[in-house]
């Protein structure tokens, strides 16, 4: 069996929550970071701050490396994902050897099924917002021959939007089928897609524990002895994604349900 070998220079695109999280595993073993972002605020220790807006073509070269991971948000056309990525190709020296695609597993979207999607399912996205997420991933491949990991809603310290709904006690939708994927295993994911000799060409990010909002909401309710928000009475409406491949791209989850990773949260608050 081949030994992972972590990359020796990493860009990270986007630099965010998940970059801040990711940039210390790959300084660990001795790589060199460079974070890619518009604004100039600070970086941790160890990491090279590039500031650069790709909705606006570079001004000069970016430096060569040999693995970069691109966490972009959402542009306000559906080809703004895909002029970044071109700006991104035109700037580098060589594309890099790996290359990571942040995408979501909002490339879905509609009223959605019961049955588990996999990997094999094609996307075929009526939003603005989710042609564009499939429109990126086309680019990064195209481009860049790139990894492509959806993750579903992404949850962990400092993302506590559920929380704040509980908190609210705003009307949700109780039937609407839910996913997600705590902060730690998708970086975990991430460090590890990096390194792998043959990665999966396309992963799903989530965890064990697709469930209802309202099961969620009621979890969360009772951790917090607040009463259940009410529910909005919409109809059912969302996926459920397999994480199958993920699991076993990983081994195993640090928090393979949302009961795992809220209950810590609440509990360290």
């Amino acid at each position: 069996m081949t030994t992972p070998s972590p990359p020796r220079r990493a860009l990270l695109v986007g630099f965010g929550k998940l970059g801040a999280r990711l940039a210390p595993l790959l300084l660990g073993d001795g790589g060199e970071v460079l974070a890619l972002r518009r604004s100039d605020g600070p970086v941790p220790d160890g990491v090279q701050a590039l500031t650069a807006d790709l909705a606006v073509p570079l001004t000069g070269p970016l430096p060569e490396v040999d693995a970069m991971v691109v966490t972009l948000p959402p542009g306000p056309d559906v080809s703004s994902y895909r002029t970044a990525l071109s700006r991104l190709a035109a700037a580098l020296p060589s594309p890099p050897a790996r290359t990571l695609f942040v995408s979501s597993t909002g490339v879905f979207d509609g009223a959605g099924g019961a049955e588990p999607v996999t990997e094999r399912v094609e996307p075929v996205p009526t939003t603005d917002r989710g042609r564009g997420l499939r429109d990126g991933e086309r680019a990064a491949v195209e481009l860049f021959d790139a990894v492509v990991v959806r993750p579903a809603g992404i949850y962990g310290p400092g993302r506590e939007f559920l929380l704040r709904k509980v908190r609210e006690g705003a009307p949700v939708a109780h039937r609407r089928r839910t996913n997600r994927i705590h902060e730690t295993d998708l970086v975990r994911a991430l460090d590890l897609l990096l390194r792998m000799p043959e990665p999966p060409a396309l992963v799903h990010a989530v965890d064990r524990a697709p469930a209802p909002l309202g099961d969620v909401m009621t979890f969360l309710a009772d951790r917090l002895g607040l009463p259940v928000p009410p529910d909005d009475g919409s109809a059912p409406s969302g996926f459920v994604y397999d994480g199958t491949l993920l699991r076993s791209v990983l081994g195993h989850l640090v928090y393979p349900t949302y009961e795992d990773g809220y209950a810590e949260m609440i509990d360290r608050s």
